[in-house]
């Protein structure tokens, strides 16, 4: 009986070394850096770092597009201002008609004949009264800014 039970532990524990074997394999396989799951875990660490430097270069460059559009928006709100400030003003100017009526009609070269001479030396007739002034009206802004938020 007792050699039985030797026979028995022998055999048990070579199928636990033979187990323990079979294990270390899988375990080492599964851990290999190239085409087991430690490789993978490395890749996708690699991965991870790339995309976190991506994604801070991303948000570097939306920042700097912000600040820059910022600057382009403001600068585009003042000269939008001046803008309805100069056209505003255009309702204030004379009549065309008017203005042309008092400029001489033509730059040309004059003649020399002496009908021309006369005529040149003859003192100048003073040009017709500028208009009366238009009675003041409040300036309201021609163009409407609409917001984000639906605000008029």
């Amino acid at each position: 009986m007792e050699m039985i039970a030797d026979i028995l532990l022998v055999a048990g524990a070579l199928g636990a070394g033979l187990y323990c074997y079979v294990l270390a394999r899988r375990l080492s396989r599964f851990n290999d850096l190239e085409n087991g799951v430690g490789g993978a875990v490395a890749v996708l660490s690699a991965q991870v770092d790339d995309l976190t430097k991506t994604l801070a270069a991303a948000q570097h460059t939306a920042v700097a597009s912000t600040r820059s559009l910022d600057g382009l928006t403001d600068r585009a709100e003042g000269v939008a201002k001046r803008l309805e400030l100069l056209v505003a003003s255009m309702h204030d100017l004379p009549d065309p008609a008017a203005t042309r009526a008092a400029a001489p009609q033509s730059f040309a070269q004059p003649e020399f004949a002496p009908a021309a001479r006369q005529q040149a030396q003859q003192p100048v007739q003073p040009a017709q009264p500028a208009p009366e002034p238009m009675p003041e009206q409040p300036i309201e802004p021609i163009f409407r800014r609409h917001t984000a938020t639906g605000g008029r």
